[in-house]
């Protein structure tokens, strides 16, 4: 396949992309700037919401995987409201260009404030700007793919651990901390449960997934199951060797935060067991 992937200069576009590299597949790589962007793929520099025509601009690409959304962990940010309908006129223009496979990266705020396992099916009634504008582009974009009969895809992140100082998460702060030399670290209570799941993980199950047009809709990307942040935060210490404590306490919960929440992993492990009985014949 030729896939299409937005925002590829990011945190989580440079793994995503090598990771549907790795597996095969032809990529156009586009962002502001691409300069960590795998040398694989076909590197273009532009700002989408001003291409016209973005199905000819990108070479009819067989699918698009959109990453591409501002300040995603400033939840209060104007962005989130003002560039939805920016993502939503991109996504049309490529429905109507003719593209085949529409994939988009969406996040566990859609939902808002619950407790359990989040299945396909569970309400959302989003609480913050970006978990509203991430549910507006889901109902948007999945009326437009079943007016073209197209295949939809939107998967739902969530807790992603990686040793990145350039990302926005409290392991990428830690890891920004440990390099500045800083041996505490000021930190909530750290008794939420939340669905962790590794950088490298997370990026082959997105690449499994646009990877395949068999399972569609909603689709969790997530380990499907619950860790205190405490737990995983202090064993994300342990794991990088780092010489920094956490200061629990210095900072309250954020009042919109879930007390425990994960996603039903079944039908991404459904993809991925698939995928490894697909290497088997192949083998």
């Amino acid at each position: 396949m030729k896939i299409l992937v937005t925002g590829a200069n990011g945190y989580l576009g440079q793994g995503i992309v090598k990771s549907i590299l790795d597996n095969g597949h032809e990529v156009i790589a586009t962002d502001y700037k691409t300069e960590h962007v795998d040398t694989r793929a076909k590197a273009v520099k532009c700002n989408l919401f001003e291409i016209e025509n973005p199905y000819t601009y990108f070479e009819e690409p067989d699918g698009v995987l959109h990453l591409a959304w501002r300040d995603g962990f400033i939840h209060y940010s104007d962005a989130h409201i003002d560039d939805l309908p920016k993502h939503f006129a991109f996504l049309k223009k490529l429905i109507e260009g003719g593209i085949q496979q529409v994939a988009v990266m969406g996040s566990m705020h859609e939902i808002g404030f619950f407790e359990g396992p989040v299945k396909e099916n569970t309400p959302c009634h989003p609480t913050t700007p970006y978990g509203i504008g991430k549910n507006a582009l889901r109902d948007l974009t999945q009326m437009l793919c079943k007016q073209k009969n197209i295949v939809f895809q939107w998967m739902r992140g969530y807790y992603i651990v990686g040793n990145s100082q350039y990302g926005s998460s409290v392991f990428s702060k830690i890891t920004a901390a440990v390099n500045e030399g800083k041996k505490e670290f000021p930190f909530t209570l750290g008794q939420n449960q939340y669905d962790f799941i590794d950088y490298s993980v997370f990026c082959n199950q997105v690449a499994a997934v646009v990877g395949q047009k068999h399972e569609q809709g909603i689709i969790n990307i997530c380990s499907g199951r619950p860790e205190k942040l405490a737990d995983r935060v202090e064993r994300f210490i342990y794991e990088n060797g780092y010489d920094i404590k956490l200061q629990y306490g210095v900072f309250p919960d954020r009042p919109y935060d879930s007390k425990a929440i994960w996603g039903d992993n079944s039908k991404i492990e459904k993809i991925l067991n698939n995928d490894r009985s697909a290497l088997m014949f192949k083998v």
